[in-house]
């Protein structure tokens, strides 16, 4: 019913904890200002944990 406060890593699903290093892939904002910068990245970010990260560096 209600989506997860939870952010998760779109690779491996793994739930990324508070103050855990990650790499986030986003848009530019369209608009100056943005003051909900957490509601913003919780639509518009994707976000990937360093393990992940790690794999598709060493893959190329």
């Amino acid at each position: 019913m209600f989506k997860s406060k939870h952010t998760h890593c779109v690779v491996c699903k793994k739930i990324i904890q508070p103050g855990e290093n990650t790499f986030v892939n986003l848009k530019n904002p369209k608009r100056k200002g943005i003051t909900e910068i957490k509601a913003y990245l919780r639509l518009e970010a994707r976000f990937y944990c360093t393990d992940c990260i790690k794999v598709s560096l060493r893959n190329k």
